[in-house]
């Protein structure tokens, strides 16, 4: 009875169904190879499907070993026993094909949306679980509400975003099959779906933000539970309308965040005070973040989950090295107040230091991403005697260890870096220039 339910819930039938009731529309038959006409003969058992390429695909000499072929007939024919793909002697680039066959994925690309106002509410959702929103929402919490609780949220989200990415390529499930569902994105299409990271964040942030302020500051909490389920609620709805996980990844998804909270957010709450008072806390932090990143699960493939969860480390490395240098120097130190607190709603000057505070930052977080994206990607290259320009414009995939360590390094300095100037260094430039927020330095 369990594994038929648990079947069920991968369908991707129902993820059509949910695409269906919010207003996308599937205008024609699907289509194979990028948009390419369809033929539907395709034979299961041996493997082997056609298709037709349109006359104005680009053919290119270039040399890749994939398993199909193209007659001169013109017919895309399928077949594991070649090894290259020509056409009038050019060999094509599989990135102006997409296989087709029994154990491949045809995507529907013709489709029309009949209710904008969805669209838009599930497009912002699914962008409340992106590399924007974190870019936006830590720095600004930092900057503009609470540093002690940013601190722990932090935390809490990297720990379960880290568990999340990892089963992602341990159990290796790919995302629902197009047809029936229709793709609205591709940004992460090259990953697995199971479990959806979207939905363990949207339970993880606002939920242990509720947890972490409940008892620290003065507010109604049912408000805030009533936030956080809506919140949580438009993110996974926005993964299946986007066509991008089954029901089954949101629902696992959902319940692995809420089981890891349960020990998480007690133990970050106790860890927070000694990484942020201990002298040899930057050094516990790279070690573990380092091994994570090195020991991460590997893969069968090269997906870009590994980068983007190296990301997550960083960042989180970064802002309790910078809050433990704050300690350090001695200007961060405890309130003379206990709590819970009375919030204290902003004024027309406070807003208009808050904004001046946003905008300064994030100028300078953005520079700092440029900056330090390219001088740590070129000095690793030139460390490691590799041609940058070369690696760049090499393909991604599994075996090739050079780019996939240039990568994954760069990353790790600059998201460190861009954490550290967060909480540190421009803090103190808002002092400095006497627009800091007078709590900041009291949040432990």
């Amino acid at each position: 009875m369990m594994w038929e339910v648990i079947e069920y819930l991968k369908d991707p039938h129902l993820v059509a169904l949910v695409q269906e009731y919010y207003g996308v529309k599937v205008t024609t038959e699907p289509l194979n190879c990028r948009g390419y006409s369809k033929n539907t003969d395709v034979d299961s058992d041996s493997g082997n499907g056609t298709c037709h390429l349109k006359d104005e695909i680009k053919k290119r000499k270039i040399n890749h070993s994939f398993q199909h072929r193209l007659e001169d007939n013109g017919e895309y024919v399928v077949n594991k026993a070649d090894e290259n793909i020509k056409h009038n002697g050019y060999l094509l680039n599989h990135d102006d094909y997409e296989t087709v066959s029994s154990e491949s994925e045809t995507e529907s690309k013709d489709y029309i949306v009949t209710n904008w106002l969805w669209y838009y509410v599930f497009v912002l959702g699914t962008a409340l679980g992106d590399e924007i929103f974190y870019a936006s929402f830590i720095p600004f919490w930092f900057w503009n509400i609470d540093g002690a609780v940013g601190r722990r949220v932090v935390l809490v989200w990297t720990i379960v975003m880290y568990i999340g990415q990892g089963i992602k390529d341990i159990v290796r499930w790919p995302r629902p099959a197009c047809p029936p569902v229709v793709r609205l994105q591709k940004k992460w299409a090259l990953e697995y779906g199971m479990p959806s990271t979207h939905a363990m964040v949207g339970v993880s942030i606002p939920f242990s933000v509720i947890l972490y302020t409940m008892n620290r500051y003065q507010y109604p909490v049912f408000l805030g539970v009533v936030f956080a389920v809506l919140w949580c609620t438009v993110i996974c709805v926005s993964r299946l309308y986007l066509g991008m996980h089954t029901v089954l990844d949101i629902v696992v998804g959902v319940l692995l965040a809420l089981l890891l909270m349960i020990p998480v957010v007690p133990l970050v709450d106790a860890l927070d005070y000694y990484l942020l008072t201990k002298e040899w806390s930057p050094i516990f932090l790279f070690s573990i973040a380092i091994l994570l990143v090195v020991f991460y699960p590997s893969s069968d493939r090269w997906t870009p989950t590994r980068g983007d969860t190296t990301m997550v480390v960083s960042v989180c490395v970064g802002v309790h090295v910078g809050a433990w240098m704050n300690y350090q120097v001695g200007i961060l130190q405890e309130s003379s107040l206990t709590p819970p607190y009375a919030i204290i709603w902003p004024s027309y000057p406070m807003m208009g230091l808050g904004a001046l505070r946003t905008v300064i930052g994030f100028c300078c977080i953005i520079a700092t991403r440029a900056l330090c994206k390219s001088a740590s990607y070129a000095t690793i290259c030139a460390l490691l005697r590799l041609n940058s320009q070369e690696l760049k414009k090499s393909q991604n995939t599994i075996e090739n260890t050079q780019k996939i360590t240039v990568e994954l390094s760069y990353k790790f300095i600059t998201y460190v870096l861009m954490g550290f100037n967060t909480v540190y260094l421009l803090p103190n430039v808002f002092r400095l220039i006497g627009i800091e927020r007078p709590t900041f330095y009291t949040e432990i």
